[in-house]
């Protein structure tokens, strides 16, 4: 398996353990509406996933990914910690070593992105990306901090009249939108910012299905998404994504499709769930 195949991989998995949430994120909204009230998630939520790779014809795992919060301060304010990583197993660091973090601070009182920053190990190759936020004007003003493999640092400032958000900090947002009102087919765009640019991408909802955890007797009724990016003027489905339809949308199932094979991650264990699991069936 090239280095190259299993970067876009792990890249793929990272973005769909976060877009899973982003159900209704508006086309434009000012910067002063970039907060919400949280109704989704408190203090001490923690998830695990186990990822697996379609290596020739037989599914293999590759390795595990987690994400926590906690309550916090961040500039003097209090705030939401929220950090995911991804980790490779034995049989994966054979290949390709991969140890990613992403961190996340957000305003405890609505939600608004603070600070992001992500450290990312793959292959050989090592980067830092870091986003500062303020609001000025009532704009969304982003410091951006870029630090590549060969160590060259990259400054810029930029400011939006729109809200603008990373990729942790919009999954903690759209986790608290309503989905009851959505139709099969409905798309949703959805503008992400890292310390480079803004992505075009967008989700398209697929319905309602239902969804065992492979090993155990858990079954979820589900909201079903699909991941699409517009690259080299086509536009691909990256992700499918299975999310609990209550008031947690957490995911228990995200489906990946890459050129060079496919990929899936399970929920393995949850805790810390600040509302009750009424998707659970019995």
């Amino acid at each position: 398996m090239e280095n190259r195949s299993m970067s876009k991989l792990m890249s793929i998995v990272k973005k769909g353990l976060l877009f899973v949430f982003f159900t209704i994120v508006p086309l434009s909204v000012s910067a002063q509406q970039c907060g919400i009230e949280n109704k989704a998630f408190g203090n001490g939520e923690f998830l695990a996933y186990d990822l697996y790779f379609n290596w020739k014809f037989v599914w293999v795992k590759v390795g595990s990914a987690s994400m926590s919060t906690v309550s916090s301060t961040f500039g003097g304010q209090k705030a939401y910690r929220t950090s995911l990583t991804t980790r490779g197993n034995n049989k994966l660091d054979g290949v390709f070593i991969m140890r990613d973090t992403l961190l996340s601070y957000c305003s405890a009182k609505d939600l608004s992105p603070l600070y992001f920053r992500k450290g990312a190990l793959e292959g050989s190759r090592y980067y830092v990306d870091e986003l500062w936020y303020s609001y000025p004007r009532n704009h969304s003003r982003l410091r951006m901090h870029r630090i590549d493999a060969d160590g060259e640092q990259h400054w810029q400032d930029k400011e939006y009249t729109d809200c603008v958000y990373d990729m942790m900090s919009i999954f903690l947002r759209a986790r608290n939108f309503d989905g009851s009102n959505l139709k099969e087919g409905d798309i949703i765009p959805m503008p992400i910012s890292d310390a480079r640019s803004l992505t075009n991408s967008w989700l398209t909802y697929r319905g309602k299905d239902t969804f065992k955890v492979e090993g155990s007797n858990e079954k979820f009724r589900c909201l079903v998404f699909s991941f699409y990016e517009r690259e080299d003027g086509k536009n691909h489905e990256l992700i499918r994504f299975f999310i609990t339809d209550d008031q947690n949308h957490i995911p228990v199932r995200l489906d990946m499709f890459l050129s060079f094979g496919s990929a899936k991650a399970f929920l393995k264990a949850y805790k810390g769930i600040r509302s009750p699991m009424t998707s659970k069936i019995n």
